[in-house]
């Protein structure tokens, strides 16, 4: 039995979380911003390694992670971070009392030591292009993840080529039985000439049960086969709507990109679900798309799962390049407790010449908070509704 698909979900959703929690620490470290903490998983700190002033450590549950900064926000995160107990940063540590188990620091910084963050340190001292650099970074890390394993692929496993080439016969299918081979070059079904792979799969979708006469190149000599095709049901995901469609039992070849090509497609790839996101958003607003539609983890760690048991490694990163396109795409909205909302205060604030009170600052928080709970409560009872679907179709069935 694989191991991927136990770990497919952890890499899917984990490392893309953790990526876009690397750029912020990154680009914090940079500008520099007092960051004690950079850690692979939320919760208590389980194990880890106390590297200069930041403490690298493995948390208790292993879904993502977190970078702490020397932020006045950053109480509000503390029950979601490292839980109550990992220390202030204000100027009051005269008292020993740091975080458990990291040996207290006469020399440190706060939580690790006695002295208080200098003010230079903290984010909010910094400019506002400074801010925007930390707050943009993860996002950007995301772009960049997607881009990176999309370009790699393209290099190894390849793109669709869209010459009628035969790469893959499955066993016992009709394409076997009929003799077809990877590499045969299929120049014509029936009176039909064949220039791309498309015009295969038009004729072969509409012609379940009819037996078709395929003329194919195989080593420079021409061969004349007959396949007919088997008749597949398929249901449309979104619309319900059930077809016959013929299938064969082949599939196309591939071909790989070198390092410049692989790269544009990458980008390209990567541009085009941006704009797919931005699409389903749009559709939400102008009701176009249901609420129903939309997915969460749960939806994310089943679809990883599936992916791995057909699709293999290959496919998981796929998935996994489209997950983080996703959370790029849906934390730059507008929303306070996103990176969005947060650029957006910043510019606001830049903007006044003065902070925010902190009472209409709380109020935009906790309105921030209350849509993305409001989003994970829908996108949860979605996935147990889709999965309570399936359970009980698998009874039925």
């Amino acid at each position: 039995m694989s191991i991927l698909p136990v770990l497919a979900p952890l890499l899917v959703f984990g490392l893309v979380v953790f990526v876009h929690e690397l750029g912020h620490f990154l680009a914090a470290k940079a500008v520099g911003i007092y960051a004690p903490v950079f850690s692979l998983g939320w919760g208590r700190r389980i194990w880890g390694v106390k590297r200069g002033e930041t403490d690298y450590r493995l948390s208790l549950f292993p879904i993502g992670g977190y970078v702490r900064m020397a932020s006045r926000e950053d109480e509000a995160m503390a029950a979601f971070e490292g839980g109550a107990g990992r220390g202030q940063l204000e100027d009051d540590a005269a008292v020993p009392r740091g975080e458990p188990g990291i040996a207290w620091d006469e020399n440190a910084f706060v939580p690790f030591g006695p002295h208080g963050v200098p003010q230079d340190r903290w984010f909010e001292s910094k400019p506002l292009w400074a801010k925007l650099v930390v707050m943009l970074s993860g996002v950007t890390m995301n772009f960049l993840l997607a881009i990176v394993v999309l370009s790699a692929l393209r290099m190894t496993a390849g793109v669709a080529n869209p010459a009628p080439v035969i790469g893959s016969v499955l066993a016992n299918t009709p394409a076997a039985a009929s003799g077809l081979l990877p590499g045969d070059s299929v120049v014509a079904i029936d009176a039909a000439p064949i220039a791309a792979w498309r015009d295969l799969v038009a004729i072969v979708t509409t012609k379940a049960g009819t037996p078709l006469q395929v003329r194919v190149i195989r080593a420079g000599v021409e061969q004349r086969l007959t396949v007919t095709p088997a008749a597949t049901v398929d249901t449309n995901p979104q619309t319900g709507v059930v077809t016959t469609l013929g299938r064969i039992g082949a599939a196309g070849s591939r071909m790989r990109l070198g390092p410049v090509d692989a790269l544009v497609d990458g980008v390209e790839s990567t541009w085009g679900t941006v704009v797919a996101t931005i699409d389903v958003l749009g559709g939400l607003l102008a009701g176009r798309v249901s609420p129903s539609q939309l997915g969460g983890p749960l939806m994310i760690a089943q679809a990883s799962v599936q992916t791995a048991q057909n699709g293999g490694l290959e496919a998981v990163l796929a998935l996994m390049a489209l997950i983080s396109v996703n959370i790029a795409v849906l934390n730059l909205l507008p929303v306070p407790v996103l990176d969005g909302g947060q650029v957006l205060l910043a510019l606001l604030e830049s903007a006044r010449g003065k902070p925010l009170g902190e009472r209409a600052k709380g109020l935009v928080m906790y309105a921030g908070v209350g849509l993305v709970l409001l989003l994970l409560v829908t996108t949860t009872f979605n996935d147990l509704a889709r999965i309570g679907t399936q359970v009980m179709g698998h009874f039925r069935g």
